[in-house]
């Protein structure tokens, strides 16, 4: 039927006009749509050129189709236009629009480098619902003569059917978008419910906000193992995608760290220009359009879900930017649930290891003891003081595996800890250690810090006893000072001695001593700094995040 239309553009209008309306209400794909309308424009009014331009918010097009222009000339002529002279004549006042010729008309303002020359014009606006689409323009009539008053009618007509085709393909367009919608949120609360890893779910997140609205790249960039500055890019897909993934983003001098500081989703028309260089959408210098919403936990911003476009492209449009909002929720949800299931398995260690300290403690330690207090009692009552001797020895050995199993309490479960704050069981340990040691401890913990760091006192303390019994064992030192104090944001804790010192360099790696500190450390997400100077002392300080 299109063939036969284009073979009788002579003929009668109104038939034709007629099979136009069929030809257009028979198509549900937008782009086919807007191409046949130009063509059936031009064919219909014998047109030269002809052009069709959707417009977005504020007037702006942002779709733009030709007819009898090349794509050598295409290419030429460079973007599309930006809804200015005549162009944007008819967006700021829709009503159909003829000129004899449109370099005479004052507010025409020339063509753009590699413009083929136009004459003659004829626009109409495409409306349906009393809403308008955007505006079809036809150029150089044939034989350069004017377009008539039947070309405006013709066009007139032609640009009714096209609006409502032109709804009627956007319609059913957002109707499989969100039947998409839907079916990518089943698929990603699926994942989240089936207990897959949070990694995993926030590719899927990616991956499916990126579809949903034609992006060409999306990230997530959140916090990382508690550390709040910088972020980190957790999960990308697309364009570029593994030139981004692990990559760290500053808080500051990012638009994701602005999103996460303000809360508020930020929309970029072009990331390439944008000031904030840190953002790896900004460094990957050829995306344009982008939309970053924050991640937020119980009223927290932690992270940013984004979504870009490459240059050249039209911008994230409203409806597309709250589809991305429900993918911003479901990546809070995800990691959330991650975070969650972690503390799960942390307190299921726990429970384990105080269940097992309780039975040596409750049970081993306390038979022990009976079996020492019978053995004292025997050694009382011999008469041979050899065997009397032998029988203390065997207490004393007694003694020494009864406080070997309460340091494996103490491993298992920091039991200092069972009715103490930490600052308490710091200085609880501290005191131990000088009673066993001889060595002077000074003590000087910051109560508000350890308060902030009540939820990860077990590790702390662990990491005090290490250091605490390398001072013992190795540093020959008279004076050792424990603190816990605030820094740069995080807390630190620092355990120095006046002992002999050593070379780190030869001593590293030999242990697992200095091995366990550094993974117990990391796995706080904080680091450890040993320094010592031989015949000088000692310092090891841990950063902690708070």
């Amino acid at each position: 039927m299109y063939a036969a239309i284009g073979m009788a553009a002579e003929g009668d209008r109104k038939d034709l006009l007629i099979e136009a309306g069929l030809v257009l209400s028979s198509e549900l794909s937008l782009p086919v749509v807007l191409q046949r309308i130009v063509d059936l424009a031009t064919r219909l009014t014998g047109a030269r050129y002809g052009a069709l331009g959707v417009t977005g918010p504020g007037g702006r097009i942002v779709e733009f189709v030709t007819a009898g222009v090349s794509e050598r000339e295409r290419a030429a002529i460079g973007h599309p236009p930006q809804g200015h002279g005549i162009l944007g004549l008819l967006i700021r006042d829709p009503r159909p629009l003829r000129l004899a010729r449109i370099s005479d008309d004052p507010r025409a303002i020339g063509f753009p480098p590699g413009h083929p020359v136009m004459h003659s014009f004829l626009g109409a606006p495409l409306m349906a619902h009393g809403r308008v689409f955007g505006n079809v323009y036809l150029a150089d009539k044939e034989g350069g003569a004017e377009f008539s008053d039947e070309d405006e009618r013709t066009l007139s007509v032609l640009a009714s059917q096209a609006g409502i085709a032109i709804a009627n393909a956007r319609l059913y367009e957002d109707t499989q978008r969100r039947q998409r919608w839907l079916e990518a949120v089943r698929e990603v609360t699926g994942s989240i419910l089936a207990g897959a890893e949070s990694t995993e779910v926030l590719r899927l997140v990616a991956r499916r906000a990126r579809e949903l609205v034609g992006g060409d790249v999306s990230t997530i960039v959140a916090e990382h193992e508690g550390q709040t500055d910088p972020l980190r890019v957790l999960a990308s897909d697309g364009h570029r995608a593994d030139e981004m993934l692990g990559a760290e983003v500053p808080l500051r001098g990012s638009l994701s760290g602005e999103v996460v500081r303000n809360g508020v989703a930020v929309a970029v028309a072009d990331a390439a220009e944008d000031p904030h260089g840190s953002q790896p959408l900004v460094w990957l210098r050829d995306i344009g359009p982008a939309v970053l919403l924050p991640l937020v936990v119980r009223g927290r911003p932690f992270g940013t879900l984004a979504v870009g476009r490459l240059r050249g492209r039209p911008p994230i449009g409203e409806e597309d930017r709250r589809l991305v909002e429900t993918f911003a929720e479901q990546a809070s949800l995800a990691i959330e649930f991650g975070r969650a299931q972690e503390d799960l398995k942390r307190l299921a260690l726990m429970e384990d290891r105080e269940r097992i300290a309780k039975e040596l403690h409750d049970g081993v330690i306390q038979s022990l003891f009976a079996v020492g207090m019978g053995l004292q009692g025997t050694a009382i009552l011999a008469s041979d003081d050899e065997l009397a001797q032998r029988i203390e020895g065997a207490v004393e050995d007694l003694d020494r595996v009864i406080r070997d199993l309460r340091n494996y309490i103490f491993g298992l479960r920091p039991g200092i800890l069972a009715d103490r704050q930490l600052d308490e069981a710091l200085q609880h340990l501290a005191r131990e250690f000088e009673e066993k040691t001889g060595v002077v401890t000074v003590v000087d913990i910051d109560r508000e810090v350890a308060a902030e760091l009540s939820g990860n006192a077990a590790d702390l303390v662990q990491l005090t006893r290490e250091a605490l019994s390398n001072v013992g064992r190795h540093a020959a030192a008279s004076t050792v000072r424990v603190s816990l104090s605030r820094a740069e944001g995080g807390a630190l804790l620092c355990v120095d001695d006046d002992g002999q010192g050593f070379d780190l360099a030869e001593v590293d790696g030999r242990g697992s001593g200095l091995r366990n500190i550094r993974e117990r450390t990391s796995a706080l997400g904080g680091e450890v700094r040993i320094a010592s100077i031989p015949s000088e002392g000692t310092t090891v300080e841990f950063r902690i995040p708070l």
